[in-house]
């Protein structure tokens, strides 16, 4: 699957990842060491914000390949 980010919002993106992931909010949270499941859901709704370094822990621990490509 290929996902083209910049056709999405953060959380949209965010909630796509961790569907790939095939965890639960509970399960990514418990796996983060850091977030609580309601703290998933928020990101999830928008509500709160996530930094990059967390989307490439969870890529990197389940084999989902982040890449940019500049337009000419």
């Amino acid at each position: 699957m290929k996902l083209i980010a910049n056709d999405y919002e953060p959380k949209e993106t965010f909630k796509i990842i961790r569907e790939w992931t095939n965890l639960t909010q509970e399960e990514l949270a418990k796996e983060l060491h850091r977030k609580s499941r309601h703290g998933i859901k928020n990101i999830e709704m928008g509500t709160n914000k996530f930094y990059f370094d967390t989307i490439l822990e969870i890529c990197k621990k389940h084999n989902i390949t982040i890449t940019f490509e500049k337009k000419s």
